[in-house]
């Protein structure tokens, strides 16, 4: 079992801006970025974000674009939250298919019951070529025994597809009420772990294992959501988001954890977090890892002074 981080902690602001948010005031956000490199150009899905009581508020558009290198995005496709009929939508995971062609996995909250869930599109050949009329379920609130799931971060690893999820844990005589908002991160009546579901028909179904990353007992014993996950040796490390209460629901700082197996993990950031931002609430959140030729690539979402959100890109070298 791998003991340490693989890179030191660093400095948000070192990183380059990717995107910027629309206007430069509180609750507008570019962000919750996942990345692929598909051996010859970087694609990223990402998505804008308006404060509540703003025309289209929170979650209103997500999108899908390439890059050659790595920083000056094009987008190829998005996605209106009024095209899923959603109150909001979040985190989306591009991942390559088997075969050829990609697999797009989306979150956002069900129109039916307010709850936040995780549908899949494709596979397709280009991602351009996706549609949400295709959309299937892949994890819902009933599916997964939660108050809802979202965020997925999806990976390969020999026969089976790993699936990490943030949900909100089921809390007996927990009513509609708290869904009220369509929100229920952000109204404190239950706990976010992260939760794993596994494929073993190259995501065409998972089967829903529980938790996989639970929260901790300081600044994330509110929120611990897995983000990304790279191999190391000796293991892998994660990336999560951490928060120690609702109220810093939209202000997460950056954890690590480690596991030798992806269906345990061990926290190394337990006292403090291992990166945020010197603004604000610090937020440093949905730190997406790769590597590279040789370089680690890191993608964020992070707090500006003015308390907007803007994409960075920080690039390290291995060790």
């Amino acid at each position: 079992m791998i003991s340490h981080a693989p890179l030191p902690a660093f400095d948000p602001l070192a990183g380059t801006v990717v995107l910027a948010p629309e206007k430069d005031e509180e609750g507008y956000w570019a962000g919750c970025p996942g990345v692929l490199h598909d051996g010859e150009r970087f694609w990223l899905t990402y998505r804008r974000r308006r404060p509540r009581g703003a025309g289209a508020e929170r979650g209103w558009r997500c999108a899908v674009a390439v890059s050659d290198d790595g920083v000056s995005f094009t987008d190829v496709w998005s996605v209106h939250k009024d095209e899923l009929r959603t109150p909001s939508m979040e985190r989306f995971c591009l991942t390559p298919a088997d075969g050829g062609g990609f697999v797009l996995y989306l979150s956002y909250v069900d129109p039916a019951d307010n709850r936040w869930r995780i549908d899949a599109l494709g596979p397709v050949a280009h991602p351009s070529e996706f549609d949400v009329a295709t959309a299937r379920p892949v994890l819902t609130a009933a599916s997964t025994g939660t108050e809802g799931v979202k965020d997925p971060y999806v990976l390969r690893a020999g026969p089976v597809t790993y699936l990490f999820a943030s949900y909100a844990a089921a809390l007996p005589g927990l009513g509609g009420e708290a869904h009220a908002s369509a929100d229920i991160y952000n109204v404190g009546a239950t706990t976010h772990p992260t939760g794993l579901a596994t494929s073993l028909d190259g995501g065409a179904s998972f089967t829903w294992q529980g938790q996989a990353l639970g929260v901790g007992q300081g600044w994330d014993r509110y929120q611990a959501r897995l983000n990304s996950v790279v191999p190391v040796p000796g293991g892998f490390v994660g990336f999560y988001d951490g928060s120690g209460s609702h109220e810093e629901n939209y202000e997460e700082r950056c954890g690590v954890a480690v596991s030798g197996d992806l269906f345990g993990w061990r926290r190394l950031s337990g006292e403090r977090p291992w990166v945020s931002s010197p603004h604000r609430g610090g937020s440093v959140r949905y730190l997406d890892a790769l590597v590279v030729e040789g370089r680690w690539w890191l993608y964020y979402e992070m707090t500006r002074a003015d308390g907007a959100h803007e994409l960075r890109v920080l690039r390290l070298p291995a060790e």
